[in-house]
């Protein structure tokens, strides 16, 4: 699990709850049943109802997407399409099948299975392209469900807001409990708000972040997979593949410089 977003969401919590209490505030006072019930409620009905059932349920993705740490460094990648072509110039393509199989990245075992089975290197560059135009697709479409949520948390913040004020001004006879009366009605505003900037929001931005990278490598692989099907060099196989990738997220070997031993 990535540890940033989760201690992101805390930091932000704590920020929000310790200002309130630094200026006098009561625990107490943010801790509205009502409101929550209005602003999380509608929140979800609104995103039930902007969406499909087959999109909606995406959402255990998705935050696997945000949450999870990332596996894959380019830097790794690189090291391990720069082994293989070592393997394709000694033992000829057909020695990838076995390696290509213990890989753990699906999208490399199959490009390498269609540079074994001989595929034409246009139709392999075009059905791995088509792969990371869907790769791309579903995640901005994880994205789009917690941006939704986001634009609706504070608008459902407001719409409780303003039915708290219609009580409290159905309410004048009672002018002693004005005030906390009007404190309760905020509250929900300040929940859509909230959980808006501190939730929802980041976690779309999170997911797109991480889209990105995982954009990035696979772009590095399909590059990979069709250097290795021409018989370019290792060395020429890295240096080509280290552009996809800047120096601060080469965290592999490969990231020490390109004189990597190789024997033909």
């Amino acid at each position: 699990m990535d540890i940033t977003i989760i201690i992101g969401i805390l930091a932000g919590l704590a920020a929000l709850i310790g200002g309130f209490l630094w200026e006098g505030g009561h625990i107490g006072g943010l801790m509205q049943g009502a409101a929550a019930l209005i602003v999380f409620g509608g929140t979800v009905a609104a995103v039930l109802i902007s969406f499909p059932l087959s999109r909606l349920r995406t959402i255990p993705a998705a935050l696997r997407l945000a949450f999870g740490r990332s596996v894959r460094s380019p830097g790794e990648l690189i090291d391990s399409l720069a082994d293989m072509s070592v393997i394709a110039r000694r033992d000829g393509v057909l020695a990838l099948e076995r390696v290509s199989d213990e890989h753990a990245d699906p999208f490399l075992r199959e490009g390498m299975q269609m540079v074994v089975d001989g595929t034409d290197p246009e139709m392999v560059r075009q059905i791995l392209e088509l792969e990371i135009q869907a790769a791309e697709q579903k995640h901005e479409g994880y994205a789009k469900i917690f941006e939704s949520a986001g634009g609706y948390a504070p608008t459902m913040g407001i719409i409780g807001t303003v039915m708290g004020l219609i009580h409290v001004l159905g309410s004048l006879q009672e002018p002693t409990n004005l005030g906390p009366s009007i404190a309760v009605a905020f509250t929900a505003t300040l929940y859509g708000v909230a959980s808006a900037n501190i939730i929802f929001l980041p976690i779309a931005t999170k997911i797109k972040a991480r889209s990105e990278e995982e954009i990035v490598n696979m772009e590095l692989l399909l590059e990979g997979i069709l250097a290795i099907q021409n018989g370019e060099h290792p060395l020429i196989v890295r240096k080509k593949l280290a552009s996809f990738a800047s120096a601060g997220r080469l965290d592999g070997p490969a990231s020490r410089g390109f004189a990597h031993e190789w024997t033909e």
